[in-house]
């Protein structure tokens, strides 16, 4: 389990998830835009079942919950799949 946590923080910071926020022009930020967009200009709190938000929550505090393994897995299928607003796709 200990490598499996170390992987997914490694993930997470790879796609921009870091301990102080969400990098600028990374995945994170373009799938953070998509999710705003999506729900009308916020982001969905982690409480209500929110991927991004468990995602940065995952990164900053370097606790993984098998909801966030679950978000990132579903995160980086979309994410490889195109399915996320890019920062050249001037989609704000």
């Amino acid at each position: 389990m200990v490598v499996f946590t170390l992987a997914a923080l490694s993930i997470l910071n790879v796609v921009g998830f870091t301990a102080t926020g969400i990098t600028a022009g990374s995945t994170a930020a373009a799938l953070m835009s998509t999710a705003a967009i999506a729900n009308g200009g916020g982001v969905v709190s982690m409480a209500a079942g929110g991927l991004i938000a468990a995602a940065q929550s995952a990164a900053a505090t370097g606790a993984i919950s098998t909801f966030t393994s679950a978000a990132m897995a579903g995160g980086a299928t979309a994410a490889g799949a195109g399915l996320y607003c890019s920062a050249s796709d001037n989609c704000r």
